[in-house]
């Protein structure tokens, strides 16, 4: 039997990164049906208060749940601002839920002592922080975290200059870049910069979106295996 993934969506503002995602699947599980729940106004509610109010993790709950209704065989939350509204779900649901940052923190947390953290987006670097210590501390490590907010470089690209973007990301990469050992984005939004920021700086990026597709499918694979087994 075919496996049903859905996938949450709070923004449709960065369309480029959901292109490249969709390709992605499209290369790594083929054979998945994927469904698409979208509430573009979470997080434009998450950043104009800065913070997750009770009413946005209620939400996503009721998306989750509803995912699950579907028959989806596991969740995969494409925001990493809303990571926190994650764990919540997570105890109303059978199915795994899983964050887009799951996958390349934990790695940071394991091949790493000293991670880069940035963003351009501040409402996404306390949970990317809070994710990268606790997969530190699932492996008995301590981390050192620095973090990195690029926040004009942001309201450069909402205004159209790509250009400045790319440059004001950059700069920050190389300012951080000699206190620590690998360098990882918080947002997914970011990852086409990846290339540019590792020659300049010579120091590795981890980007979300491979790596929590990757972990994703996975985590299908055992879920099917398993069904498999209990049949048998």
């Amino acid at each position: 039997m075919q496996q049903t993934l859905a996938l949450i969506h709070t923004s449709k503002v960065f369309l480029t990164v959901e292109t490249m995602m969709q390709e992605m699947f499209a290369e790594i599980m083929p054979e998945v049906r994927l469904i698409n729940i979208m509430d573009d106004s979470l997080l434009p509610d998450v950043m104009a208060e800065q913070r997750i109010s009770t009413a946005v993790t209620r939400r996503m709950c009721a998306y989750v749940v509803a995912a699950e209704a579907t028959g989806a065989a596991a969740v995969l939350s494409l925001c990493s601002s809303l990571g926190p509204t994650i764990d919540v779900a997570r105890r109303l649901v059978s199915i795994p839920v899983i964050k887009i940052d799951d996958a390349h923190t934990e790695k940071a947390a394991r091949e790493a002592d000293r991670v880069g953290v940035m963003a351009t987006v501040a409402t996404t670097l306390p949970p990317t922080v809070a994710l990268i210590r606790e997969k530190a501390a699932a492996l008995g490590k301590k981390v050192e975290i620095r973090e990195s907010l690029s926040n004009a470089a942001f309201q450069a690209l909402m205004g159209g200059d790509k250009q400045r973007h790319d440059a004001m990301v950059t700069a920050a990469a190389r300012v951080l870049a000699p206190h620590v050992d690998v360098i990882l984005f918080a947002q997914a939004s970011m990852t086409r910069l990846a290339p540019e920021i590792e020659q300049a700086t010579g120091r590795p990026v981890l980007t979300s979106p491979r790596l929590a597709i990757e972990y994703t499918k996975r985590v299908l694979d055992e879920l099917k295996a398993k069904k498999q087994a209990a049949v048998n």
